[in-house]
């Protein structure tokens, strides 16, 4: 079967790579302390000079950058070049306040292109292959990232977008494409519509799931691909970065996901104290843009929880699964818990679908939680909980197909503590 050919930076000596990195990572410095005013303003807060940065090791001295500083600089304030030079412009959805705006060059957009390429190639697509696009296209950066990518590669693009179910399944049907672009947690409403529809999705033409844009667990990978006729590949982006194809999982390995180093550059730090930790630890990743024109970002910390290890498929390092975020842990009668810990037991549970809910309440002064899922054995969930997690939580069955289906991000907890 003919293959796409890699590029030679994806096969390139360590030396080689850390010198084009120390290279790019000193023009990204000296280009936001030049030409973005916040930037500057933190660097000399902390003292340090874009020349002060000698070694990749260096970069730790330097400020974080935080989502509160887009917020703070809403819209435009970390653009580094005049907008008669930004092409393009994404947000997040700003549930929670004000959105993150990004910005992008055509420069911009041509990287993005090609580390989508990449991560649709070590996927294991093929030339001609069709890859139907299920993310939401828009403002969000999921659906235009898949698609300039799938025809930067030069495949056939089914640009659908997020919702219409039904509809995807009738195309996954007629138009056979081999490659699903979706998150997790909606690839499993289309095999369950697939269902409803009398149709068998381990008889689906698709042959290969890339999925992104929340976190999922290997369990959930096991679950979608015993259900359908597909492996499942990881993908991982955010918008602040530049969108979907930061790192993605390769079908050679499936171990991790391959760290584009050569664009954006990793460290893994506590998430309490900031401190860098080496390779192998587990904690919060931090990454900074080394080629990005219209909103450099350095050392932005992204809240996502996971460890970095050597390379395996490719030259570059992996990064473990993310296991959750940092700012999503919730703290029950004092011990983390996150919802994938939970989504990895009921997954484990045969007789349960995957799909839940997440309930915090008060009982007296202690935060209780409530697991809400569909189908049976909630008694083998609840004993699991206490066990694997140690914390005591209710477990309600409620009617299958009840839980709402996300055609987006999962949503999964549901505060209902007294403010």
């Amino acid at each position: 079967m003919k293959k796409f050919p890699l590029e030679p930076i994806e096969r390139a000596s360590q030396k080689k790579l850390r010198e084009l990195q120390l290279k790019r990572l000193r023009w990204s410095l000296k280009h936001a302390y030049d030409r973005v005013p916040h930037f500057r303003k933190k660097f000399d807060a902390a003292g340090v000079k874009p020349g002060d940065c000698r070694s990749l090791a260096d970069l730790a001295k330097f400020p974080f950058t935080s989502k509160l500083d887009l917020r703070d600089n809403y819209p435009f304030g970390l653009f580094a070049v005049p907008m008669d030079k930004v092409v393009r412009i994404h947000a997040s959805s700003g549930t929670t306040g004000k959105p993150t705006v990004v910005g992008y060059t055509a420069r911009d957009l041509d990287t993005w292109s090609q580390v989508m390429a990449r991560s649709i190639r070590a996927a294991g697509a093929r030339p001609g292959d069709k890859v139907h696009v299920a993310y939401g296209y828009g403002l969000f950066t999921g659906g235009l990232g898949a698609h300039y990518g799938a025809e930067r590669l030069g495949l056939t693009v089914i640009p659908l977008g997020g919702g219409m179910t039904e509809r995807q399944v009738q195309l996954i049907a007629d138009f056979k494409p081999e490659i699903i672009m979706v998150t997790p947690s909606y690839m499993l409403a289309i095999a369950d519509e697939m269902q409803r529809q009398g149709l068998d999705p381990k008889k689906s033409s698709l042959r290969v799931g890339i999925f992104g844009a929340e976190p999922w667990t290997n369990q959930l990978r096991s679950s979608i691909e015993k259900r359908t006729s597909l492996q499942a590949l990881d993908l991982y982006g955010l918008s602040e970065i530049i969108g979907p194809g930061v790192a993605a999982e390769c079908i050679e390995t499936k171990d991790g996901l391959t760290f584009w180093e050569d664009h954006f550059y990793p460290e893994i730090v506590d998430p309490q104290s900031g401190e860098p930790l080496p390779d192998g630890e587990m904690g919060e990743l931090v990454i900074t843009s080394l080629t990005k024109e219209a909103l450099p970002m350095i050392r932005y910390r992204t809240r996502d929880l996971t460890r970095l290890l050597p390379g395996t498929a490719r030259s570059m390092r992996r990064m473990e699964k993310i296991t959750g975020r940092s700012d999503d842990m919730l703290i029950i009668r004092g011990v983390n818990v996150f919802p994938s810990q939970i989504e990895e037991l009921i997954l484990k549970q045969p007789g349960l679908s995957p799909h839940y809910v997440l309930e915090l309440s008060k009982r007296g002064p202690l935060d209780h939680l409530t697991v809400l899922v569909e189908g049976e054995g909630i008694d083998g969930l609840q004993h699991a909980i206490r066990s694997y997690i140690g914390i005591s939580a209710d477990v309600k069955s409620v009617p299958l197909n009840t839980i709402e289906r996300s055609i987006g991000k999962a949503k999964r907890v549901i505060d209902k503590r007294p403010k």
